[in-house]
């Protein structure tokens, strides 16, 4: 008989990208699994092949909403749906209070959650495993495969899967990238994330642009709030795509990128797991060790400074002097050579 796995991790995009190898280990292993997951990673899960069953809990939708009976009756009805399944096991990966709750009332014989687990989220486990994710000392995708290491499964392979492009999306990034020389290698540029010491400093941005826009194909990847920063790196003489593609566009534009330049982001993580283009990734005030896209040295390419307060891992830098000062590194030259070895 088959077992059945809950995994519960409701977002972000990134986190949820991390989680995709070990929904595949469960899966791999004969279970069939179902996903709970919010707004931000469901279009990232939803017809992937590594789940059996996606549920969409609108996290994004009820705080908008603010307190309801709607959002209430919603709630309930996704328990029932949770409890319908009988499910053998559940994983808690994302060990917030907004995570113990489904897993309480999940059903599910066994609930696992890590030790360190964050606002009592402890609680909604019966079963626990080693401190995961506490000193980012290990990649955030080995620290989730503790929970396949605790179930005894084998977590040598790292599979990454991404849902396949539908013709309406192939359709539209071929009439987006339909004038660009088919002769040049297509380098995407996703300048822009949420955090501001994440952040590289927009002049060493013009700087590149300027030193290798004659060689490749440009195009600049973000939201509509990220068109100033473009026009400023950019000169506004290259594609713009910022705000212009969805979640499952912008899969499909990676598919066909030779090269990503980016920084610890979503956008990075999102093309990780197409495994088409190499990635240069530009670290600021994150660890590389626990973010940067995992795999062959000859294609991911992780660059940062070496401060001695890197890496602070804060959203607000930490300095009282010489603020946001790792937003200046690596050197434009560093980048540079970067590319020159990978294209």
């Amino acid at each position: 008989m088959t077992k059945k796995a809950l995994l519960i991790r409701l977002s972000s995009l990134g986190d949820c990208i991390f989680n995709i190898p070990l929904a595949n280990v469960l899966k791999n292993n004969g279970y069939e699994v179902t996903w709970l997951v919010s707004e931000k990673g469901y279009d990232v899960i939803k017809d992937n092949p590594c789940v059996d069953k996606v549920i969409l809990a609108p996290m994004v939708r009820w705080k908008k909403r603010g307190p309801s009976f709607e959002s209430f009756k919603e709630y309930v009805d996704i328990i029932k749906q949770l409890r319908r399944e009988k499910f053998d096991i559940a994983l808690d990966t994302q060990m917030l209070i907004k995570s113990m709750y489904f897993m309480i009332l999940s059903g599910a014989k066994r609930r696992i959650v890590a030790r360190n687990a964050r606002e009592f989220s402890i609680f909604g486990g019966n079963e626990f495993i080693e401190d995961i994710n506490k000193n980012k000392n290990s990649h955030a995708i080995v620290n989730y495969l503790k929970f396949a290491d605790y179930l005894g499964l084998d977590t040598k392979e790292i599979q990454a899967d991404l849902p396949p492009s539908s013709e309406e999306v192939s359709s539209k990034i071929d009439e987006l990238l339909k004038d660009l020389d088919k002769t040049r290698p297509l380098v995407v540029i996703a300048p822009a994330t949420t955090w501001a010491p994440k952040h590289w400093d927009k002049d060493n941005w013009k700087e590149l642009i300027q030193k290798i826009e004659g060689r490749f194909n440009l195009v600049f990847t973000g939201t509509q709030n990220d068109c100033d920063l473009i026009s400023y790196i950019g000169g506004d003489k290259h594609l713009n795509l910022a705000g212009k593609t969805n979640l499952k566009e912008l899969i499909e534009l990676f598919r066909r990128t030779d090269l990503l330049i980016s920084l610890d982001s979503g956008s990075t993580h999102l093309a990780w797991a197409t495994q088409k283009p190499k990635i240069i990734t530009i670290f600021c005030c994150t660890p590389t060790v626990y973010y940067a896209p995992l795999g062959d040295g000859n294609k991911y390419k992780a660059l940062s400074g070496n401060l001695e307060c890197q890496p602070c891992h804060r959203r607000k830098c930490p300095l009282a002097e010489n603020k946001n000062a790792c937003t200046k590194f690596p050197t434009v030259d560093e980048v540079l050579k970067t590319i020159d070895e990978l294209i």
